[in-house]
């Protein structure tokens, strides 16, 4: 049964599941109850141009979902690999590279579905998959200023040379990917790719909906790229109710909620008095506390507040993409790309086996850009 023409209890059982909503709408209401703010601080926190993005991004990946042609990309990629470990480090390599240049958000739209048709027809373990995805976009979007929202504004903050940012972040985006690398070689199974060929979808593409909807996805990049991120989903909106009502049906509205939840709890969260004074007694000159304070601050508030928090802070803007790059590890709100390639994965105790490899693996990573960036 599509989620679509769920019944009313139903939806109420699917939302007892949605802890991360729920939490997040109770945090949201508790700071509002204890410390009231003006209508105009919630606008702040809402980052409705983020929130729009995120809206387009989901209409326009709905739409090419719907016209099977991700389907079709799948039964072709399944039909010229060999190995599951192969499929897994070209999967995992096209994130990496996509995010650099597209974003880590845009990255994973366009990947985990494709990472599903996949597992659909084929013995590829979709979850491992989405879980590695997750940890390979926070690698790759590390090295580009555009990569990610918090590389961004440091990079219009500090207002260092494209090349130059780069540059810095090589050595610790190379980390990250060779350890992303290596999970992906030792975690995937020693096997050939099997083709389920009863699940082969023999469905004729909907031309139409394929070209409405990749129009739609490049359009949407290029809105958010400008600033019109609100602009571009009411466009995407009045297409696709005429043509393609059942793509907008389709759309994961409890990640959206989720995402406002968040938005609006961890925003009034940072902006706590007691928060401020906490930071104000922090030293941020010394490399180590930077670094630390980077990283705990991602795990607690995600890595965009953080680096919100701390960039007026730290005398190092650089220093501090370091931190919160590698923050975006670990607890699953570190980068909340990480919960995107979750929900579009779809899977069963999606976030148990993310928090059992994602923990880890910052540690790990942690430690070691650390060390390399003491010895650059």
């Amino acid at each position: 049964m599509n989620s679509d023409t769920l019944p009313a209890h139903d939806w109420r059982s699917r939302l007892k599941h949605e802890w991360l909503l729920l939490l997040f709408a109770a945090l949201t209401l508790v700071l509002a109850v204890v410390d009231p703010q003006p209508l105009t601080r919630y606008r702040h926190w809402l980052q409705l141009p983020t929130l729009s993005g995120l809206l387009g991004l989901l209409i326009a990946i709905q739409g090419i979902r719907d016209s099977g042609l991700i389907q079709r990309l799948a039964g072709m990629m399944v039909a010229r690999m060999h190995s599951l470990r192969g499929v897994g480090l070209l999967l995992v390599s096209m994130t990496a590279v996509l995010s650099t240049v597209l974003t880590n958000d845009v990255s994973l739209f366009l990947v985990v579905p494709l990472t599903v048709a996949i597992g659909s027809m084929s013995n590829l373990p979709i979850l491992r998959m989405a879980v590695l995805e997750a940890l390979a976009v926070n690698a790759g979007s590390t090295l580009s200023p555009i990569g990610n929202p918090q590389n961004l504004l440091i990079w219009q903050y500090d207002r260092i040379p494209f090349l130059s940012f780069v540059g810095h972040m090589l050595p610790v985006a190379g980390v990250m990917f060779v350890l992303v690398a290596l999970l992906t070689w030792v975690w995937l199974p020693r096997e050939r790719v099997t083709l389920q060929a009863n699940r082969l979808d023999g469905h004729a593409i909907s031309v139409s909906l394929a070209a409405l909807s990749i129009t739609s996805l490049i359009m949407m990049v290029l809105m958010m790229e400008r600033g019109h991120a609100l602009l571009g989903a009411l466009f995407l909106i009045v297409p696709f109710a005429l043509f393609s009502w059942r793509s907008l049906k389709q759309i994961d509205w409890l990640l959206m909620a989720t995402f406002t939840a968040i938005f609006l709890g961890l925003g009034h969260f940072a902006a706590l008095p007691m928060v401020s004074h906490a930071m104000d007694g922090v030293d941020f000159s010394h490399p180590f506390t930077l670094y630390l304070s980077g990283i705990v601050s991602s795990q607690l508030i995600s890595n965009v507040p953080a680096t919100v928090l701390l960039l007026e802070r730290t005398p190092d803007a650089m220093a501090l993409a370091v931190a919160v790059n590698v923050g975006g590890f670990g607890i699953v709100i570190g980068s909340l790309a990480n919960l995107i390639a979750l929900r579009l994965a779809k899977q069963p105790h999606g976030m148990r086996l993310f928090h059992e490899v994602s923990i880890p693996f910052l540690l790990v990573c942690a430690t070691l850009v650390y060390a390399v960036m003491r010895m650059a």
